[in-house]
This record gives structure tokens, C-alpha cells and sequence, in this order.
């Protein structure tokens, strides 16, 4: 096909309302767009190969165009393409959700399926005030999320969320909901995996119990490691300390993995990294290598139980999607489960961080860099921001990277990196090369 074949019409590029960016550069001018996918590479509408240093957007772990998942989606289609899960079932859902209790850690045995990871946060979120009320502790309102952080774009999520721009323009949002610091020091600057400095900010939560009383707290929620923000890394024992105070005051703890779920950190969850027991797990992005939205909710036997138990109505908990369980979604997860098994991709991850994180801090002397952090298969390097114009210089690197053939994620000043778990050390080293070049170049 020709370079046009695959360009919109100009109508077609005015009627997509597009996500996160701005629409009235992108449509004068500043197209990027994506054609075609194939292992560590995109191709653009232009021909152009694309090294794919993000994983699409924190999600492809297991690279593009895996052979296994898009022949599953191809069969499933044609043989069960919907089936409901209200009162009803097909047997993909449970054959899905047992594979995944198999890598689920400590008793997070019971999973609970939605189509996103906003709709898993929310999710959590229910489940966590039902279960308290389920337990005759009706009093036990209140979440407590954190500053920067990113739990979707529900209306639960962006409550317990913590990135201003994305609570800034609606309103006062869930009520009873408070926020811990972020784990950002700058006495961690340039730190290699988890920083030293930093883990006293969990004793934060204490500080909210005595505010709030203890007997109002339902849950707090963290991501493991901030992705979205801009990649902040817990300092050591930070987590830990987080779920002693959890256990102390009969706190839920809820991570969000939905970026660093499914071999991120080179292992299933950062749960097992951090070996933290969190009392529900969210999960989307790379449950199904992302050709198939789904999110998911790992759940404690605890906490299922409860619901079995103490329910007085034969629906234990009104909650649900159309499309939890979806046969298409179900029959990618079970393939993409298994691709990662069979070429072992949560322990290739972990072999390989080193060398990724060699390489990236190598880049501590580029021109604007004033931090580098860094944790498995995860990178975020943040540069000086221009004065009086925050964001454009990464947006400009962001702009020069595609132009050079290297797909990066920008979030205000900081370059975000996730690559696919098959990533090889040529591939890291053409990263770092074409950053370095690219960060030179700009002004």
C-alpha cells in the first residue's frame, strides 16, 4: 500500500476526539500515526520503522503481532464472538481466571473481571467499601490514595488519584477521600532501583488515622511503582511499612498493577518483588498483551469469602460490565499467559534490567538530564524544564525521537520507558544512542 492509502481523510482526522493529547496541534500538522505492529517495532503511515521503547503505552510486554494471541482472537471470533456473564457464563471466563490464579500471589486467589484498568481501580475501590459493610463496619468510608498518582480516569479513580490536571476541571469529585506524599525526594536523585531515602513517608498514614480515626478508613491504594506520573520508585521498606500500618488499623491495602503487573519488574506482580501481600490487585494492559481491552481485580480469599458469607440478597456484590469476561478478551489472556510462560519472559525481564539499567543511567551526563530513575523493565529520566514553557522541551523530544525512529512516552518534563519484555540489549542500545543524540539536538 502507499504512504496515502493509510492517511485519513481530512473529516475522518476531525471526528476522533483523541485521549490525552493535544487535538488542535495533532490535527494541524503534527501527525503520528501507527500502521502496522510486529515485535519490537511499529511501521508508520510513512514507512518508517518505529523501535517501540514503551510497549505501545505500558502494555505490549510481550512484544507485537505474537503469533499465539492473534490466531486465539482469530478462532475465538468465529466461534463464540459474545456471550453475558449476568446469571449466565461461557467456559473461557473461568478457564481464564484460573490460569491467572495460578500466577496471582499470596491467597489473591479470586479474580473479578472488568475491560479496563479505570474500571478495575473503581472496582477495587467497591469491593473494598462492600466488604468493610459486609463485616458490619459500615462506618469504614473513607480511601486514601496518593499525591501523583494514577488510578485511571474513573470517577473513583481520578478521586483517590493525585495528578492535579487530571482532577482539575471536575469538580469536588468523590467525598471522604484523602492523600498520602509522594515518594519523590530529591536527596534520591539518580538512584539504581530502589531508593534509600524515603521510606518514613508511609508513617504518613498514621498521621490520616489520627485525623480521620481509624474506624473511618476503608482502604488505601498505591501503585507499587508510579508509572504515569513519571516513574517514582518506592524507597526500600516504604511498602513494608505501608501494610504494617494497613494490619494495625484493619486497613485494606490495594495496589494498582496495572502497569507493573505481568513481568514488569521481572516477576508476576510487584507484589512479589516487594514481597508485599496487598489485599486486592488491579491488573489490565498486559493481561492480554493488549489486543483485547480487559482489566481485572485479584482478590483475597478473605475478602471473597466474607462476600459469600454475609451476603443477605442472592446477588453478593451489584457490580459489573457488560463485557466482564469478554470470549475474545478471555481467549487473548489465556494465549497471552501462556506466550509468557513458554518463552519465560518474566525471568528473561529480570536477566536483562541490568544491562537496561547500565545503559539508561549511562545517559546522566546527556544534555538536560537531571535525574534518572529506575526499576526492572521501567525507566524515567527527567530533564530540565524550559523556563517560563514546562513539558515542551520533552515534548519536543518526544517529536524528534518518532522523527528518529524511537517511540517514547513523555509525561510533563520526564521521559517514561517500558519496552516490551523480548527487548534485546541492541535494542536498549539503540535507545540510549538515539536519546543521547536526540537530547543534544535539542534546545
Amino acid at each position: 500500500m502507499e504512504a496515502s492509502d493509510h492517511f485519513p481523510s481530512p473529516d475522518a482526522l476531525n471526528s476522533f476526539w483523541m485521549p490525552f493529547t493535544p487535538n488542535r496541534a495533532f490535527k494541524s500538522g503534527r501527525h503520528k500515526l501507527l500502521v502496522e505492529a510486529d515485535g519490537m517495532y511499529y511501521r508508520s503511515h510513512d514507512g518508517r520503522e518505529i523501535l517501540d521503547s514503551t510497549a505501545g503505552l505500558w502494555c505490549s510486554n510481550a512484544g507485537h503481532n505474537r503469533p499465539k494471541i492473534t490466531a486465539a482472537i482469530q478462532t475465538q471470533a468465529a466461534v463464540l464472538d459474545f456471550a453475558p456473564t449476568f446469571n449466565i457464563a461461557h467456559p473461557l471466563a473461568f478457564e481464564f481466571t484460573h490460569k491467572l490464579s495460578h500466577i496471582l500471589p499470596y491467597d489473591l486467589k479470586k479474580v473479578f473481571l472488568t475491560n479496563s484498568g479505570s474500571e478495575a481501580a473503581d472496582t477495587a475501590l467497591k469491593i473494598a467499601l462492600a466488604y468493610h459493610r459486609m463485616r458490619g463496619n459500615g462506618a469504614k468510608t473513607r480511601l486514601i490514595g496518593r499525591e501523583r498518582a494514577y488510578h485511571g480516569t474513573g470517577f473513583g479513580g481520578i478521586s483517590v488519584g493525585g495528578i492535579v490536571k487530571n482532577r482539575m476541571h471536575f469538580g469536588t469529585l468523590l467525598t471522604g477521600v484523602d492523600h498520602l506524599p509522594h515518594t519523590h525526594l530529591p536527596q534520591n536523585v539518580f538512584s539504581k532501583g530502589e531508593p534509600e531515602h524515603g521510606a518514613d513517608l508511609a508513617d504518613a498514614l498514621e498521621r490520616l488515622v489520627t485525623l480521620h480515626d481509624a474506624s473511618t478508613i476503608a482502604a488505601v491504594i498505591v501503585e507499587p511503582v508510579a508509572g504515569s506520573t513519571g516513574v517514582l520508585i518506592p524507597p526500600k521498606g516504604y511498602l513494608k511499612r505501608l501494610r504494617e500500618i494497613c494490619d494495625k488499623h484493619d486497613i485494606l491495602l490495594i495496589f494498582d498493577e496495572v502497569i507493573t503487573g505481568f513481568g514488569r519488574l521481572g516477576t508476576p506482580f510487584a507484589a512479589n518483588y516487594f514481597d508485599v501481600r496487598p489485599d486486592l490487585i488491579c491488573m489490565a494492559k498486559g493481561i492480554t498483551n493488549a489486543t483485547v481491552p480487559m482489566g481485572a481485580v485479584g482478590v483475597s480469599n478473605r475478602i471473597y469469602d466474607t462476600f459469600m458469607q454475609a451476603s443477605e440478597t442472592p446477588i453478593e456484590l451489584f457490580h459489573g460490565y457488560t463485557y466482564s469476561g469478554h470470549p475474545l478478551a478471555c481467549a487473548a489472556g489465556i494465549a497471552t499467559l501462556e506466550t509468557y510462560e513458554e518463552e519465560g519472559l518474566f525471568a528473561r525481564a529480570a536477566e536483562i534490567s541490568p544491562y537496561w539499567q547500565d545503559a539508561v543511567h549511562s545517559l546522566r551526563d546527556a544534555k538536560h538530564v537531571i535525574d534518572i530513575r529506575n526499576l526492572g523493565l521501567i525507566a524515567g529520566i527527567e530533564l530540565t524544564p524550559r523556563e517560563g514553557a514546562p513539558t515542551a522541551r520533552a515534548l519536543e523530544v518526544f517529536d524528534r525521537c518518532f522523527e528518529a525512529g524511537l517511540l517514547i512516552r513523555v509525561t510533563g518534563d520526564i521521559i517514561a520507558m517500558s519496552p516490551p519484555l523480548i527487548i534485546e540489549k541492541a535494542h536498549i542500545d539503540c535507545i540510549v544512542e538515539t536519546l543521547r543524540r536526540v537530547l543534544d539536538q535539542t534546545a
